[in-house]
């Protein structure tokens, strides 16, 4: 069991069954009265964002969490697949789950797939890619580093803001986090 005193910003925690992740933990200390703990948190499974205050020595649940390598294979008419690369057992998840994803998944990439009491709840990709541009518009000649951006289709359909002188057929690094373009990658 966790205590208000272990709270903080990406602890995961158990309440009523459901795995959280704490987004934000503030111990206040009134003048008068119990402190107590002023928490947001969203869930793991829908991805609701809840807001609560615990007194000072609640305490909550430890879930039950286990992250696992896994290579995502394809998508059919309503799942995606992934499998095991250990055990090769193969699992699916529906779109809802990974909607937040989708655009960036490539057939055979490493993912880590988030499992909560055996189910699996969420998949999180690596922080960063190297993908194909496959869709933009032509540099212009004296397009330089410093100057704008335009948007640029990726392989896998992803859509990202990328400097001007990024041509089509050229690999970019992005940061999965944020969806940004880092860098030009020399094949």
């Amino acid at each position: 069991m966790y205590s208000t005193s272990d709270f903080k910003k990406n602890l995961k925690i158990e309440i009523d069954g459901v795995p959280y992740v704490i987004l934000e933990a503030n111990h206040v200390k009134p003048g008068k009265g119990n402190a107590f703990v002023k928490t947001t948190y969203r869930s793991m499974i829908d991805g609701r964002v809840l807001s609560k205050n615990f007194r000072s020595g609640d305490k909550v649940g430890i879930p039950n969490l286990e992250s696992r390598a896994m290579q995502y294979l394809y998508k059919d008419e309503l799942h995606y697949v992934f499998m095991d690369t250990n055990t090769y057992e193969q699992i699916r998840l529906e779109e809802e789950a990974i909607e937040e994803i989708s655009d960036f998944l490539k057939d055979e990439l490493e993912v880590d797939v988030l499992f909560f009491n055996e189910s699996p709840i969420s998949v999180e990709l690596p922080t960063f890619l190297v993908l194909e541009v496959a869709r933009t518009d032509p540099g212009v000649k004296g397009d330089t580093a410093s100057g704008g951006s335009k948007p640029a289709t990726l392989e896998t359909g992803a859509v990202i803001q990328v400097p001007l002188y990024i041509a089509e057929g050229e690999m970019v690094k992005v940061d999965t986090r944020s969806c940004e373009f880092v860098e030009r990658v020399n094949s």
